[in-house]
């Protein structure tokens, strides 16, 4: 199979999923290495194949997301992060990623589309594994994530939940 078969055979199987694929899995399809599908989606994404980069794996970003996408400023520590995270998907939104204002490099942004306890769970076994940093240790615990709602009543709900948690960022806690 050539190279450029390959690609396509990637492409595919990446739009074909309604879940992240791993790159592992994605090798193992097609019979090569881990490194060479991450070249191979780089090539994708420079061709202009709008493919992300999730923790459990490679996502087709559609272009119409449903429900509401909105933007929402927190502030904790790291053993707050699991209970920001499942308030936001117990009530049914969807945390799509975590950004950063960083003094030198700029805005900084991880793709996270969390939706579940499930992968929240998935996300922090792979944190603790990493021995991973907050992004938001950058910056004090101050972060945007950009969420997905079904409807204006859950964002309602997602920030009023959020705020009872002293998660919110406010000015007085703040830098």
């Amino acid at each position: 199979m050539s190279a450029k078969e390959r690609r396509k055979i990637i492409l595919e199987n990446i739009k074909a999923s309604d879940r992240p694929i791993s790159a592992n899995t994605l090798a193992k399809s097609v019979s090569v290495s881990r490194q060479i599908i991450v070249g191979d989606v780089a090539l994708l994404r420079a061709e202009g194949h709008h493919i992300i980069a999730t923790p459990r794996g490679y996502m087709y970003e559609k272009e119409e997301k449903e429900g509401i996408i909105k933007t929402i400023v927190t502030q904790h520590t790291k053993e707050e992060m699991m209970d920001e995270i499942y308030t936001i998907v117990d009530l049914g939104a969807t945390l799509l990623d975590v950004v950063v204002e960083h003094p030198v490099y700029g805005q900084q942004q991880a793709i996270l589309q969390i939706s579940s306890r499930y992968e929240a769970n998935e996300f922090y076994k792979k944190f603790c594994e990493y021995d991973a940093k907050l992004l938001s240790d950058l910056t004090d615990g101050v972060h945007l994530h950009t969420i997905q709602c079904p409807n204006e009543t859950i964002y309602h709900m997602v920030i009023e939940s959020l705020e009872k948690r002293g998660l919110l960022y406010k000015e007085e806690k703040g830098l």
